[in-house]
């Protein structure tokens, strides 16, 4: 009814932390030990990309950051067919891949392969469990790896970025990662993002809706949180939650993956959260860049601490409710030494 797309993968349950109990778990690693660490290389699937500065092979240590197919993915590659389900009954563990995953044959219930890519992005070989735990070199390496798997991926759909951190925060595992998922349709949100940047562009001759908006935050800089020479972070206007952090370039470019990492802000900001907090939060953080055929766009990054679930409001009408205001909010994050 609403027009808005689902990616329908109930293969995905299986992964740990997957599907949760009515008591809600604890959000240690679910397996045991944790597959993502240096020497667990054969916990994951063979990887597709990874900085190596000494040269080893694959898929043994001596890495910093590696890159391997989500082992419950989403989306699957062009020619696997669509989302993989269970065969037997019994153990819910044989897998085969349906086109169409048995659903949607009329024109009510319209559904396509889940076709795409998957792809974890693991930050550190170190058994950490933020961004924040990372120095600033280590989280300019692992940015610069998100943007070139965005680059390298961009031909097969638009790529969107993400990291949960914290159980709360959707983390089936509580090493630090990224996921890439490369989506073979527009998200309804970015398109519509698309459109305000357009309107904008055409309404003010040839003027950027997201820089204008970071001058204009500088200017009164009661929501500012850090300024360096490369981004400008700032709680928004209208937050969607408590310490809710939009980074974003100080000179406007459209694409991320094009961009120079912004380690420096990030690693500012997640020193910031922490400390404003009291210790690191369960968090969402999810990259937001310029769709093919965007006449006028600027890439982002928003952090969403989780103080507090979505309930009902959020649910049925898509209206968020900010428990603390944003000015109050950067004061706070302003106040913390990022040091810390």
């Amino acid at each position: 009814m609403s027009g808005l797309r689902v990616i329908v993968a109930h293969g995905r349950a299986a992964r740990p932390g997957g599907w949760l109990a009515a008591s809600d778990r604890a959000g240690p690693d679910l397996v045991g030990s944790d597959p993502f660490a240096e020497g667990n290389e054969s916990a994951t699937p063979p990887e597709v990309d990874a900085v190596r500065p000494g040269g080893s092979a694959p898929d043994t240590p001596g890495w910093q950051v590696r890159v391997v197919p989500n082992k419950f993915p989403a989306l699957v590659p062009a020619g696997e067919g669509g989302p993989a389900r269970p065969v037997d009954g019994s153990s819910g563990t044989t897998l085969e891949l349906d086109p169409f995953g048995g659903r949607g044959e009329v024109e009510l219930f319209a559904a396509a392969p889940a076709v795409g890519a998957h792809e974890v992005i693991v930050n550190s070989p170190r058994p950490v469990t933020t961004l924040a735990a990372l120095a600033v070199e280590e989280l300019r390496v692992a940015v610069s790896v998100w943007q070139r798997r965005m680059r390298i991926n961009r031909a097969r759909g638009y790529p969107q970025l993400i990291v949960n951190e914290g159980h709360a925060a959707g983390a089936s595992l509580t090493h630090t990662h990224a996921q890439l998922y490369v989506l073979p349709f527009l998200p309804q949100l970015v398109a519509r993002e698309r459109e305000r940047f357009t309107a904008y562009y055409e309404r003010t001759q040839g003027r950027n809706l997201l820089a204008d908006l970071v001058q204009a935050e500088v200017r009164t800089s009661e929501r500012v949180v850090w300024v360096d020479e490369q981004c400008v972070a700032f709680c928004p206007f209208a937050a969607r939650a408590a310490f809710h952090v939009v980074i974003a370039p100080r000179r406007p470019a459209a694409r991320f993956e094009d961009d120079e990492p912004p380690a420096r802000a990030l690693w500012a900001t997640l020193k910031k959260l922490r400390h404003a907090c009291g210790g690191d939060p369960p968090l969402n953080l999810f990259v937001r860049t310029a769709p093919d055929g965007a006449q006028a766009f600027c890439w982002r990054i928003e952090l969403l601490p989780r103080l507090a679930q979505p309930a009902g409001l959020e649910l049925g009408a898509g209206v968020h409710v900010c428990p603390l205001a944003p000015e109050r909010a950067a004061a706070l994050l302003r106040a913390a030494d990022p040091k810390l």
